[in-house]
């Protein structure tokens, strides 16, 4: 299997936080309609070429490239709410004086 892509990047008009990994030279066209529905319309955030020692940020460049070679496409969620931060946000501080 070929170890290197050259992938488009787009981001979803819907939720922050959400990718869509796909070839460059097929772009969006085979991406299932109801993912799409979710995703909402892609916004090209960035055009690169994809080694499996590339350094993503949030994601396996070897898991990237299989996916977008079995899929069409490899979707990158964002990242989960820690739930302490969450209880953080929720529970009310008192001013300390």
């Amino acid at each position: 299997m070929k170890q290197h892509l050259i992938v488009e990047v787009f981001r979803s008009s819907k939720k922050d936080g959400m990718y869509l990994y796909v070839e460059k030279r097929v772009g969006l066209k085979e991406i299932p309609e109801d993912l799409m529905t979710r995703f909402g319309s892609g916004i090209s955030a960035m055009t690169m070429l994809l080694t499996k020692e590339s350094k993503l940020a949030r994601a396996n460049a070897e898991s990237v490239i299989k996916d977008i070679k079995e899929k069409g496409f490899y979707l990158q969620l964002p990242p989960a709410k820690e739930d302490y931060l969450l209880d953080l946000y929720k529970t009310p501080t008192e001013a300390v004086y």
